[in-house]
């Protein structure tokens, strides 16, 4: 190959990298919509298809009043240290979550929450216990001798949902969910549909060559947001489009027409495949909940998916309003609420489309909270728990170690900010590998992964 050839291929994917999120004419759109195709072959393949869906609570949700302790000695010790904000115990015998053993430990969902308590109890849905951010395992001694590497800015918003995405802080290229759609693009008969992010753009989903493409709620976003007229005329529109897709004889400038062209198509060509999915699939979902809608569209998303050719998809759904410094008692009861509402739609339409066994839904987080109130609310932890949904989930059960409840224990560094017992990376990797990431992947997809004894890569939630 000659050196002008190589420039050629090296100029042209880093334009495309870095040109990937900008819109056109001042509008946000997904240019970049078939990008992936371009990028190294894909290290793995697959036959069947199987989807991995993020629902990402932004904020810190706080998982001390999401799985409240439910046994009489742990929920005094809970009741105790969490004073006004605690869930009282009489609230909690409708969702108590039952069937699993903790060795005399139990744990009961929200109130808010009790359409999951039908999935759990039919092994459905899972509870990981205590993951958070970490980049080895790490002790309470450990963490206060500071004899260990740590996640830097700990309990910092944008870093540590950044390091949970990405296994890196804020300004992170790449993040897992990503370095996953990068093994498997090629595999996918339309690259472009393996990475979707149904609410914006998440380092998530941004892998080294696999470039996420964004969908509205109603479906993908056009180009100029689809206006047959520009300045009150269509000749000028017209003009605009054909600048946008016409070859130029600067190399940049043609690749970039390249980009808009396939942004074009690929948008008409979703929309219509979206506009043949029957209305009535997708009627589970309730109206006024922007996390249902979101996943609405991961839904029909996937009915097509055998229409597009993939096998392989990652999904990225956010909902915020987690972060309750105040207002605690009143707030999460309503954000949890809308959150059950949307998982338990998403779920039953998976069974109804015949795909549950295929689609693992799975949650995260910036990080935990306090155990300890504030006053009216609680501050930014560390570990949490998350929730692992699907037919191919071993439900029914709670994976990792139940942690102490209350201050000053071996779990704990202030307040009852959890120290992580099951690393992101663990938990990710369970779900990677049963999507089919060969453990020789894994390091690519999790670098952090070898800091960890190979016998707890899977969790077995899944």
């Amino acid at each position: 190959m000659t050196a002008p050839t190589i420039l050629h291929d090296v100029s042209r994917r880093a334009f495309l990298q870095r040109t990937a999120a900008l819109g056109v004419a001042g509008v946000a759109a997904p240019l970049a919509t078939t990008l992936g195709a371009i990028g190294e072959a894909a290290a793995a393949t697959a036959s069947d298809y199987k989807a991995l869906v993020c629902v990402f609570l932004q904020g810190g949700n706080d998982h001390y009043n999401t799985l409240v302790p439910y046994d009489p000695t742990s929920h005094a010790l809970y009741a105790a240290a969490r004073g006004g904000l605690a869930l009282g115990r009489d609230a909690l015998q409708a969702t108590a979550l039952t069937g699993a053993d903790l060795g005399g430990r139990a744990y009961a969902l929200a109130p808010a929450m009790a359409p999951l308590n039908p999935l759990f109890d039919a092994g459905r849905l899972a509870v990981a216990l205590n993951v958070g951010t970490l980049i080895q395992p790490t002790t309470r001694a450990q963490y206060l001798n500071k004899s260990v590497r740590l996640p830097p800015k700990l309990f910092s918003h944008n870093d540590q949902q950044s390091f949970f995405q990405a296994s890196s802080p804020e300004g992170a290229v790449s993040g897992w969910g990503g370095r996953i759609g990068d093994l498997f693009q090629a595999g996918n008969g339309s690259s472009t549909m393996t990475c979707i992010n149904a609410s914006g753009n998440a380092v998530f989903l941004t892998g080294r060559q696999a470039i996420q493409y964004n969908v509205g709620t109603g479906g993908p976003v056009s180009l100029l947001r689809g206006a047959t007229s520009l300045y009150g005329s269509s000749a000028a529109a017209s003009a605009l489009r054909q600048m946008m897709t016409e070859t130029n004889p600067h190399m940049f400038a043609t690749e970039y027409a390249r980009v808009n062209k396939r942004a074009m198509d690929t948008q008409a060509q979703l929309a219509n495949l979206l506009a043949g999915a029957p209305e009535s699939q997708f009627g589970l979902f309730p109206s006024g909940n922007a996390l249902a809608d979101q996943l609405r569209m991961v839904a029909r998303m996937i009915a097509i998916s055998g229409e597009l050719g993939t096998k392989r998809q990652v999904f990225f759904v956010a909902m915020g309003g987690f972060d309750l410094h105040d207002n605690l008692a009143s707030s999460q009861p309503v954000v949890l609420a809308r959150l059950a509402a949307a998982l338990r739609a998403f779920h039953d339409t998976t069974v109804a489309l015949g795909v549950a066994d295929k689609v693992t839904t799975f949650t995260g987080s910036d990080f935990g909270r306090t155990l300890t109130s504030n006053g009216n609310g609680v501050d930014h932890g560390w570990g949490s728990m998350h929730f692992a949904m699907g037919g191919a989930v071993k439900g029914k059960r709670f994976y990792g170690a139940a942690p102490a409840i209350g201050s000053n224990t071996n779990d704990d560094v202030g307040q009852g900010r959890l120290i992580p017992t099951m690393a992101v990376d663990q938990y990710a990797s369970t779900m990677a590998r049963w999507f089919g990431v060969s453990d020789s992947d894994l390091s690519t997809v999790l670098p952090n992964i070898g800091n960890y004894d190979k016998s707890t890569w899977s969790q077995g939630f899944v």
